[in-house]
């Protein structure tokens, strides 16, 4: 019998990524094809991208690799990386993340996959997650307030900087920061004050307060070195001078000392990294920011608030949205929009777990065990520069500094390096026995050790002083004493998550924001040691695997967007396009230009644009969109003939903010190149361009790029983030620098160096799986699943924005603006009613009020698609029919939306139509049934009733959530 040869190259491998990513397999991609009257993908994209930027050669990446490969190669990468153990500290310290929140947590799509909770009715139970941190951090901080994260303490402590200037009724432009203040904190204040004209002010509080006149004052509080001082007098001087005081304060031992809140502070800031995070070299973390309740508009980032639903009961939301970029643009504070939500989470979650009785045990350990190694430090001759100290020493080492590190590196330890006569050391809840008895080894030198813990052990120990000592109780709310057993929290940690919509259970169709497969061998990576277990300070030669893995996602980067140089620093996509300004900044100073301030913005623009803008000292001038939502070139002409000698930089989303590729984008570029200005690109949309065009070959100057969309690093319900930015040659020496690893002009965004490195991995992994070819064809299927989407949807409802062949890009907006006219239906009755079909609602209002933008990804499959068009479609026979009188104006399925299952098996239904119209609209896949955990949710009742916090138990009254006390808790 013969047998018939193969090659290998014919052979279809069931190993191949590529076909795992995108969802619609070659037959329905035909079909597809087929509904749009196209005969290919290339025919669809030369119909969509315009021909002066599409570009003809292939990706500079190599071709893509199996799964398997990829990890085999990442972690030949990874162990290059050394392992010692860190007492570095400096704002970073080891920590035991639990199992239970290890794996159901930070490894389960079911929390990393959600979308930032704008949509209440899908998100209570990441709200409740949120809302058990604000409760942490309030109880620990003895504030009013608390937000839900923002990205690190370096960040937080600017953030807070801005906040008092704003607030204070001093006029000074002073802000005075301790001398014992973290030094990346220190990098990343220069970094945000210098726009703003903000003076910094370095000096020690106790003695220099006094004699400042300053608005506002930052405090560490244990200092950098480890002493706990008794600021109150110092805090006391300040507000005489109508200053406000930040303190940054490390959360563990807040169990042990007096509260910022209790010393008179205004603001407490600081990281919750050590809450059960690992240290990942350097992030991601969450910080947080406390506050007195009359700064609540102030207060920057997310504040998640309790409200009620339709039928009365208690429902979690984001509070005050006012505040937020988005809708006061270039007059908001801050233009943070991406959070550090899945990291907050865990630090909740670490609360929730062991609970108060066992963090104070844990933060009594910690504090014994740095008692017991000064002690014995004592004995071999060496004294303690700081007293009194919570965790960490900083030692008088003289001429054996050097020594001291190298027998430290020989036994596996890091040591701080203070300088040249002194030595540091930071303890922690994952600090040993054998290892204080390991340190004394390696203080001793060549001497002999001849005493033991137990000598030390029975002394008196040389405690906090009593009137620094924590005294209020903290955490005494029922959920951070229950659910101890791994059993109870495992059950907690479900019943949260089963409340949610992410993208494990369906699509979730926004538009602006991609919401695309993070596969699970992108995100296995991040909690190797290798990665995970890196301090961000850690000496260079340790880390040598996260630099090639850095140098070499940096330069996949490169190729792909046709940049020069790009930098990981930024930690969110807001951050990059800070960093991005104040390159564009930088080099017009350099160049004797400082005067060129003016940034050019479409109206169109995303709110952090302005936002950013004002933040780096430019003056924002909107510039007009014609009719089809492009730039109108005509306006732009005009604004740059008016302001010619002071143009900056243009700020430009690409493709555009509505969905469509500009025919004039390079005109665009070319005419503000013309009168000086550089050109801001904005990657919030580059799923619709890897592969396919260059954003830095067809006239960007600089780009963000937002890992967390087109590379895969998943949103976490609101953040994690990365947002490096793509700079040309000439911007290069103005990319952030950082004063820990190296000298460059240019000053820090974020509070490590790399950022959120921890995260990089999956960025990696997802561009080495896909490959050249396995880019393109995922920017072609995002392109063809969003013009499938609108091809079918056109015969219900009107596409607001096309090109000029009638195609969309990635995304696409239905226009229900007529409806709403008609019926009184609404884009967030659509979308609560989405919520009874299983679905997430498309983005609202953005970036045209009574309009819906849907991006649909290259990840769904045809099936989901078609399901959602489904929905979508039966929705709109749904309005018919209240066009056309046959049901209810008031009392219809769209207005009620969404469902809850205790409305529709309560006794009573009083409404027109049925409990099954309701809850299980007609023919649309609803074998996996989700139900809401509420019915719609009051906003305006959560403004006006506004309630941050955990509620003790009785709190409520029969009538919903009417505060007891009133007030803001």
């Amino acid at each position: 019998m013969a047998h018939r040869l193969f090659r290998l190259a014919d052979l279809d491998t069931q190993d191949d990524f590529i076909s795992r990513h995108i969802g619609p397999n070659v037959a329905d991609r035909r079909f597809m094809l087929e509904q749009l009257g196209l005969p290919s993908l290339k025919a669809l994209i030369d119909q969509v991208v315009p021909e002066a930027i599409l570009a003809r050669n292939q990706l500079a990446v190599v071709e893509g690799c199996s799964e398997t490969r990829a990890l085999d190669e990442l972690k030949a990468i990874a162990s290059k990386n050394r392992l010692l153990k860190s007492f570095i500290g400096q704002g970073y310290y080891n920590s035991y993340t639990p199992g239970v929140i290890q794996r159901n947590i930070l490894e389960n799509p079911a929390w990393y996959t959600a979308y930032t909770p704008y949509q209440p009715e899908i998100s209570q139970g990441r709200l409740e997650a949120l809302l058990n941190y604000q409760t942490l951090i309030t109880d620990l901080t003895g504030m009013d307030l608390a937000n839900a994260s923002l990205l690190d303490e370096a960040t937080a402590a600017a953030e807070a900087m801005v906040l008092c200037r704003n607030a204070s009724k001093s006029k000074s432009d002073t802000f005075f920061v301790a001398n014992d203040c973290l030094p990346q904190t220190i990098d990343v204040l220069r970094t945000r004050a210098e726009p703003l004209g903000i003076k910094l002010e370095i000096g020690d509080p106790e003695q220099d307060i006094s004699g400042s006149d300053c608005f506002g004052v930052l405090l560490q509080y244990p200092g950098v070195n480890g002493v706990i001082r008794d600021y109150r007098p110092t805090i006391e001087d300040a507000h005489n001078k109508a200053a406000l005081v930040v303190m940054a304060a490390d959360l563990l031992s807040l169990m042990l000392i007096k509260s910022p809140g209790e010393l008179g502070a205004d603001v407490a800031i600081g990281s919750s990294q050590r809450f059960g995070v690992p240290l990942a070299g350097g992030g991601p973390h969450a910080a947080y920011m406390g506050i007195r309740e009359k700064f609540k508009r102030l207060l920057p980032g997310r504040l998640v608030g309790v409200s009620i639903d339709s039928q009365g009961q208690p429902a979690y939301r984001l509070a005050l949205q006012t505040r937020e970029q988005h809708i006061r643009r270039e007059k908001a504070t801050s233009n943070i929009c991406t959070a550090q939500v899945l990291l907050a989470i865990m630090a909740s979650m670490y609360a929730v777990y062991h609970g108060p009785r066992g963090l104070r045990s844990i933060a009594q350990r910690v504090h014994r065990l740095t008692e017991l190694l000064a002690a014995g430090l004592r004995n071999l001759g060496y004294l303690s520069a700081n007293q009194p100290y919570f965790d960490t020493l900083m030692l008088e080492t003289g001429d054996k500094t050097e020594a001291i590190h190298q027998a430290a590196e020989t036994v596996g330890f890091n040591l701080r390096r203070i300088d040249a006569t002194h030595v540091g050391l930071s303890l922690d809840e994952t600090t040993e026995v054998s290892d204080v008895e390991q340190l004394w080894q390696v203080f001793a030198l060549q001497q002999s050790v001849d005493f033991s813990i137990a000598e030390f052990d029975d002394s008196e120990p040389l405690v906090i002083p009593a009137t620094l000592q924590r005294t209020a109780p903290v955490l005494v709310h029922p959920v951070f004493n229950r659910y101890h057993s791994e059993t109870e929290m495992l059950r907690y940690i479900r019943a949260l998550a089963d409340k949610d919509i992410a993208l494990d259970r369906s699509m979730i169709p926004l538009g602006s924001c991609t919401m695309k497969l993070n596969a699970s061998s992108e995100m296995l990576p991040i909690s190797w040691p290798e990665f995970s277990s890196i301090h961000p300070f850690a000496p260079k030669d340790q880390v040598a695997g996260y630099l090639e893995l850095n140098a070499r996602l940096a330069k996949m980067l490169c190729h792909i967007t046709g940049y020069d140089e790009v930098s990981l620093q930024p930690n969110a996509g807001s951050q990059g396009e800070y960093a991005g300004l104040l390159a564009i900044r930088a080099y017009h100073q350099s160049r004797g230009e400082g005067h060129r301030t003016i940034c050019l913005i479409p109206v169109s623009a995303h709110g952090t644009n302005p936002a950013s803008a004002q933040m780096c000292g430019l003056q924002v001038v909107g510039v007009n969109c014609d009719e089809q939502g492009n730039v109108d070139v005509d306006d732009l002409k005009a604004k740059c003939t008016q302001y010619g000698a002071q143009l900056a930089a243009i700020m430009i989303t690409y493709p555009s903010t509505h969905g469509v590729f500009e025919e004039r984008v390079v005109e665009v570029c070319e005419l503000v190149h013309r009168y000086g200005g550089q050109v801001y690109m904005d990657g919030a949309n580059l799923n619709a361009m890897v592969g396919l065009c260059y954003p830095g070959k067809f006239g960007g100057d600089v780009s963000h790029l937002n890992l967390h969309k087109t590379f895969c690093i998943p949103h976490g319900g609101g953040g994690p983030g990365v947002g490096p930015i793509g700079v040309k040659a000439h911007l290069a020496p103005f990319l952030p620098g950082h004063a820990q690893i190296e000298d460059r002009p240019g000053g820090a965004v974020a509070a490590a160096q790399w950022g959120s490195a921890g995260i990089l991995p999956i960025s990696w992994m997802y561009i080495r799986m896909m490959g050249r070819a396995g880019l393109t064809k995922a920017t072609q299927v995002a392109i063809l699943s969003a013009n499938y989407i609108a091809r079918r949807l056109s015969k219900h409802y009107p596409i607001l924005y096309s090109g000029k062949l009638g195609r969309v890009a990635h995304e696409c907006i239905i226009d229900l603006r007529s409806l709403k006219e008609l019926t009184g239906v609404t884009v967030e009755d659509i979308s609560k009613r989405l919520i009874d079909f299983g679905f997430h609602a498309p983005t609202m209002s953005f970036p045209v009020a009574g309009t819906l933008m849907i991006e649909p990804t290259e990840s769904e499959s045809l099936t989901e698609l078609d399901r959602f068009c489904e929905a979508m479609i039966a929705i709109r026979e749904e309005i018919r029919a209240l066009q056309d009188g046959e049901i209810d104006a008031h009392d219809n399925p769209l207005k009620n939306a969404p469902h809850t299952a205790a409305m529709v098996t309560a006794d009573d239904w009083s409404h027109a139509y049925s409990r099954q119209q309701g809850a299980y609209p007609a023919s649309t896949g609803m074998d996996n049934k989700y139900w809401p955990p509420v019915g719609r949710v009051d906003n305006v009742y959560g403004d006006r009733n506004l309630f941050c916090t955990c509620a003790p138990v009785g709190h409520y009254d029969q009538e919903g959530l009417q505060e007891k006390s009133g007030g803001v808790k």
